[in-house]
């Protein structure tokens, strides 16, 4: 594999995030990297891709910039680019809560646990694990007996912890995510909420799954990643496939988007399913003019009237 995906982000002060993003932009294409990567006052979250040489270059030019010290990079390794484009784009908060109030990591926070810390109390009976995710994360992959709050966004997530506020008192909270940046915040609001023994997967479950004590122990699934890759594993010990088919509820761990570009809808699907429905998570969608999936596969009219005839039989 002569490619590498870099997961990261870093809390700091940046003064003018436009016009970093803009000088960012223009060193990352000068190398030839592809990737997504937020910027804020607050600090940097990004996700890129590129060759073994690429990627050191561009670890070694952030490493050498005062802002960064101290930046942690998890790598994976790849056989390709996991993007087609390189975006840099400047956004209020690195990851939004919607707080009235917002959370400095630097002055708040949860405790920090490594794998092996995290692995140890995950199993303690005063425990309780929360996934601070995505419900289409959580879907796929998860800490076995972790909380998934019943959520659609991120900023809902504190709103949801409140009403079912019995679930942690008097408990030990580990908090998890991909990377650890919700984590650093969310770990802290718990604690000002008062919460009082709140910690956080350090790294997140992209470093879990590469330690060599934990080996990814007690994950049961595969995590969701934000690029063409959209999952990876994580156990090193045993795989248990948790995702179930939109379509027909069998054990799947295999995403696709929507092929009705106004849905988008993540949905987990097999290959022969998302074939039979075109791609559509409803019917709706499979008949929808701009349907992708038609498209790619040059169907005609007669095939996709025939797909939408025998679905609706």
């Amino acid at each position: 594999m002569n490619y590498q995906v870099l997961l990261y982000y870093h809390y700091t002060k940046i003064e003018d995030p436009d016009a970093f993003s803009a000088t960012h932009l223009a060193m990352c294409k000068e190398i030839g990297l592809k990737g997504r990567i937020l910027v804020a006052n607050e600090g940097i979250n990004g996700t890129v891709s590129g060759t073994i040489e690429q990627t050191e270059q561009y670890m070694a030019n952030m490493q050498a910039d005062s802002l960064f010290e101290g930046i942690v990079f998890k790598i994976d390794e790849v056989d390709g680019h996991a993007f087609k484009k390189m975006h840099v784009r400047p956004r209020p908060e690195l990851v939004n809560l919607g707080l009235e109030e917002d959370v400095n990591p630097h002055e708040l926070t949860g405790r920090y646990l490594s794998p092996e810390q995290f692995l140890a109390e995950m199993q303690d009976e005063n425990t309780v694990v929360l996934d601070v995710r995505n419900t289409y994360e959580y879907d796929v992959g998860h800490f076995r007996g972790a909380i998934r709050p019943d959520v659609q966004n991120f900023r809902d997530t504190p709103e949801w912890v409140r009403a079912n506020r019995e679930l942690f008192e008097g408990k030990n909270v580990l908090t998890y995510c991909t990377g650890g940046i919700r984590c650093e915040k969310f770990s802290g609001w718990m604690k000002r909420e008062g919460f009082g023994d709140v910690g956080q997967l350090h790294g997140g479950v992209a470093t879990y799954g590469k330690d060599s004590v934990a080996k990814g122990q007690l994950w049961d699934g595969q995590m969701y990643v934000f690029d063409e890759r959209l999952t990876v594993p994580i156990n090193q010990v045993e795989h248990v496939i948790i995702g179930r088919d939109h379509y027909d509820g069998e054990p799947c761990e295999r995403y696709i988007n929507c092929a009705n570009p106004e849905c988008n809808k993540q949905i987990i699907a097999s290959e022969e399913n998302e074939a039979k429905h075109l791609g559509g998570c409803t019917i709706e969608c499979t008949k929808h003019e701009r349907n992708r999936y038609i498209v790619r596969h040059n169907l005609t009219e007669e095939q996709v009237a025939q797909t939408i005839e025998a679905l609706q039989a």
